[in-house]
């Protein structure tokens, strides 16, 4: 008897933003990454040559092996609605129509070709030679990626971003190894591109500066929501919704706004990188209202339209956590499950998921099991990888054995901050104790000292927590798996620090040192958190440090962010990270068993200055 033949699909997310690569293995996840690790550049939209040379190195395979190659979105339908667009727009579209024309003619017309030659250049292949390439459309990739690698059999899933060919919000029902499309709504009407809007107008980088928003909005009053209803968006009972596309400038110009935004909204918009007021702290605080009463009204809708009991979420807008805890909490549904990539990049996972499943009309094994491994899908490193690199930069380290935990956890413990490296990078944008930065939750200090000394970013931003999911109920008043960061929930009350009568009549920023819980350094000013529920069976070393942290202090919880320091991709390789902590005031660094202490290290020898190298965020 014949052995099966394995079907290895590659797919891939490129040229808009945030590109990524991903192998599927008869339809299990062997691989996927981001462009961005490799290139160190953050957002890089460039083809992902590196993070498909990862993919099948991890695979250890070739190009020639692929069965397909499957393309994230269809390049011909984008290309007609950016011309319908012009057409409905002229003549005041013509300068962004302009800047577009020469890109779009010259390459993304011609996306299989170019595809092709990228991939016979990699591979070293005639383009004759290569596997055949399919392209799914944008938001059937999202909605691939949020139901296939989730633990249902039967779920409704919703699809929220920018904008994909012409979807901006789409509805479908996941059942079996099928998605049925069941409405959408379209550019320009796009709750992804308001929210854009506001990251605009309140100063910050839009495609990057979204989560800033969110994270600003606990310090503002919803000053500005009746205003929001009223100038921009007709909203409806069931959540579909319309813009008043005269406030806004995306279709025609090179902007997100125009002039008429500043009469509502009380002046021009934010310089970015200029004093932050609390105009747009009330900005923020208003559009992240809106934002979560239309998902919520959407959700509502899609659980009344098909009576499924879950739902799945993917597209950019999913990873507003505070909009899927609001979900989680208040929706009808007994089981969420998000996309831990939900952006562009979570898209080649979903093309490839969506050519085994549906082209190849395979089915689907639904467990209990994380079918995204944790999403740590990217390389590793051994010791001996690491030692190698360590000792030609002459690194004094030590190499521990079991003691290294009980290590780090005292290290922790006198409020030390720690980079912690080790197993296989994330893959989407949060850092999940594979590429972190970790502290103690207890401190009161820790906030700023990782905010300003070691991330040096706006004071403002909030840490989030890991803690032991067994742990989980003692901490946060939520019940439910979060292995991605992507829900947030209130701190347990008992915790919980009430105010001074003088405190109380502080408000904005003027709270962000006032401490709220026992937990301070993870507890937001609104006295919630985002959470990341550590799993043994996930991330068994990550598990086992919050154990020997736990056992030191009585806390199965601690302080985590990315490593990086901003406008930084996360760090991939042990050289990323080295050079991170040697540029930062972190005091400690794991690279798997290795241990280095600032202390014991020399400076940097002809290192360039990182916020040079580094475009901010």
């Amino acid at each position: 008897m014949a052995l099966q033949q394995s079907c290895w699909i590659l797919g891939v997310s490129a040229f808009y933003h945030d590109s990524a690569a991903c192998l599927v293995k008869n339809g299990e996840i062997v691989a996927a990454a981001q462009e961005e690790r490799f290139t160190r550049k953050k957002h890089d939209s460039g083809f992902p040559a590196n993070a498909i040379t990862y993919c099948l190195r991890e695979g250890r395979i070739a190009v020639k092996d692929l069965t397909h190659i499957v393309f994230y979105d269809k390049p011909l339908v984008k290309f007609e609605r950016l011309l319908e667009t012009y057409l409905g727009f002229a003549p005041r579209g013509l300068q962004s129509f302009v800047a577009a024309m020469p890109v779009w003619l010259k390459e993304k017309l011609l996306l299989k070709n170019l595809i092709k030659e990228r991939f016979a250049r990699l591979s070293g292949v005639e383009k004759s030679t290569l596997p055949p390439i399919l392209f799914t459309e944008h938001h059937e990739s999202h909605a691939a990626s949020a139901f296939y690698p989730s633990p249902f059999e039967t779920a409704a899933v919703l699809c929220v971003d920018g904008v994909g060919e012409w979807a901006t919000t789409s509805a479908w029902l996941g059942e079996g190894n099928q998605l049925k499309p069941l409405w959408e709504i379209q550019f320009p009407h796009s709750l992804g591109l308001l929210y854009s809007a506001f990251t605009y107008f309140t100063g910050f980088k839009v495609n990057s500066g979204e989560y800033k928003v969110m994270g600003l909005a606990p310090y503002g009053r919803p000053k500005y929501v009746q205003k929001i209803y009223d100038h921009l968006i007709q909203l409806k009972p069931d959540g579909t919704f319309r813009l008043n596309m005269e406030y806004f400038n995306y279709c025609t110009g090179l902007t997100m706004t125009n002039g008429r935004f500043e009469p509502v909204f009380d002046g021009p918009p934010r310089k970015p990188e200029s004093p932050l007021t609390q105009r747009e702290m009330d900005l923020a605080r208003s559009i992240q209202d809106v934002t979560e009463e239309v998902m919520l009204r959407l959700a509502r809708t899609l659980y009344q339209e098909t009576k499924a009991e879950s739902l799945c979420l993917a597209g950019g807008v999913a990873l507003n956590c505070v909009a899927n805890g609001r979900i989680l909490r208040e929706g009808p549904y007994k089981g969420i499950w998000i996309q831990p990539a939900a952006g562009d990049a979570g898209g080649a996972l979903g093309a490839a998921l969506a050519a085994w499943h549906q082209f190849e009309n395979k089915p689907r094994s639904v467990s209990s099991s994380d079918h995204m491994r944790g999403s740590y899908l990217g390389p590793s490193y051994s010791d001996e990888d690491i030692e190698g690199f360590l000792k030609t930069r002459n690194a004094p380290y030590v190499r521990l054995g079991e003691e290294l935990f009980e290590r780090v956890a005292a290290e922790m413990a006198s409020e030390k901050v720690v980079g912690w490296f080790q197993g296989r990078m994330e893959f989407g944008p949060r850092a999940l104790g594979g590429r972190s930065i970790i502290g103690d939750a207890r401190s009161p200090k820790m906030q700023s000292v990782m905010n300003l000394k070691i991330k040096y970013r706006e004071s403002f931003r909030p840490f989030a927590p890991s803690v032991l999911r067994e742990r989980l109920a003692d901490y946060f008043q939520m019940n439910v798996d979060s292995p991605y960061m992507l829900l947030v929930a209130p701190v347990v009350e008992k915790r919980c620090v009430g105010l001074t009568k003088e405190q109380q009549s502080l408000w904005g920023i003027d709270l962000l040192n006032v401490p709220k819980s026992d937990i301070p350094a993870i507890t937001h000013v609104d006295y919630s958190a985002r959470i990341q529920t550590v799993h043994e069976e996930t991330n068994p070393r990550y598990h086992r440090l919050l154990k020997a942290f736990e056992a030191k202090t009585g806390y199965g919880v601690i302080v985590n962010t990315s490593f990086n320091v901003r406008g930084e991709p996360i760090v991939c390789t042990p050289e990323d990270a080295y050079r991170c902590f040697m540029r930062t005031e972190m005091d400690v660094l794991v690279l798997e068993n290795c241990v280095l202490s600032k202390a014991d290290q020399k400076p940097l020898e002809g290192d360039t200055d990182w916020k040079k190298e580094f475009e901010l965020d």
